[in-house]
């Protein structure tokens, strides 16, 4: 065990945060998210039983997020004529305002498609027990400071 590493970080999603580098990027995928298919060249964890805000968080106390990027958090944006809410969306955007100072403004949105597509590059795609819809979030590492 270590001092000051949240438990829901397994051994195996701390090396895989540890071997990203800046401008590497993360997928937290909801349970309706095909992270298997999508993530054939990618790293698969399989996460199942935790859902993405508290997976989201306890990443971020380890994980500086881009700030060489407007939006280094990217949601998939709900289909047109998809009458979904997505009150997570808040839930996320609480959660990057506690790790980043740009808060909500930190955060943009991918189109669904577009979303898969970048999801194919990512380093590692979390594969969570989240049951709300469109809760996947992308996250780009950033750069570990001395003064962290």
């Amino acid at each position: 065990m270590l001092l000051g590493i949240p438990k829901i970080l397994s051994p195996e999603l701390l090396k895989v945060l540890a071997e990203m580098g800046h401008d590497d990027t993360l997928v937290i995928a909801d349970g309706n998210f095909p992270a298997q298919s999508v993530g054939r060249n990618s790293i698969v964890i399989r996460c199942d039983g935790y859902g993405a805000p508290e997976l989201l968080d306890a990443i971020l106390k380890v994980f500086p997020l881009d700030t060489y990027v407007d939006k280094p958090v990217n949601l998939m944006e709900v289909v047109p004529g998809d009458n979904v809410e997505t009150p997570i969306w808040d839930v996320f955007k609480e959660i990057i305002a506690k790790h980043d100072p740009r808060g909500g403004e930190a955060v943009g949105t991918i189109e669904r498609f577009q979303f898969y597509d970048e999801a194919r590059k990512a380093y590692a795609i979390l594969a969570t027990g989240e049951s709300a819809q469109y809760a996947n979030v992308m996250i780009r590492k950033g750069v570990v400071l001395d003064a962290q």
